[in-house]
C-alpha cells in the first residue's frame, strides 16, 4: 500500500494530515443526507396517513385520489427525496470501503445512474396517472 506521505521523514500527526488536501467537500453531502431524513420523515408521515385513510379503496379511487395535483406534487417530493437520500447513503458506503479507484468511480456511476432510473421511473408513472 502507498501511503500518501513519507514514513522516513520526522513529522508530526498534524502536519502530515495538513498535507493530505482539503476537507471541506463533505459538508455538502451531510447537510443534504439530515435535509432529505427531515423531509423523508415528513413526507412519509404524509403518505403513511394517506394510506391509513384509504383502505378497500379500489384501483379507480386510489388512482383519481393520486391524479389531484397536491396528491401528485407530495408523491413525486417523496419519490424526488428517498432516491436522493438513498444515493447519499450508499455513497458514502461506498467511498468508505471500496479501496480501489477505478472500480469504486465505475460503481458510484453505476449506482447514480440506477438511482436516477428508478426515480425517474417512478415520477414517470405518477405523471402518467395525474396527467
Amino acid at each position: 500500500m502507498k501511503l500518501k506521505w513519507k514514513d522516513d521523514v520526522v513529522q508530526s500527526p498534524l502536519g502530515r494530515a495538513k498535507g493530505l488536501g482539503s476537507s471541506h467537500h463533505g459538508t455538502h453531502h451531510w447537510w443534504m443526507q439530515r435535509v432529505t431524513a427531515i423531509s423523508n420523515f415528513v413526507l412519509m408521515a404524509w403518505l403513511v396517513f394517506a394510506v391509513i385513510m384509504m383502505p378497500g379503496w379500489t384501483h379507480g379511487e386510489f388512482t383519481s385520489w393520486l391524479a389531484h395535483p397536491i396528491n401528485a406534487i407530495l408523491m413525486i417530493l417523496a419519490i424526488i427525496s428517498t432516491f436522493y437520500h438513498a444515493a447519499l447513503g450508499v455513497q458514502v458506503v461506498m467511498e468508505d470501503y471500496i479501496s480501489c479507484t477505478a472500480f469504486r468511480v465505475v460503481k458510484l456511476w453505476s449506482m447514480k445512474l440506477f438511482f436516477t432510473a428508478g426515480a425517474v421511473a417512478c415520477i414517470f408513472s405518477i405523471l402518467k396517472i395525474a396527467l
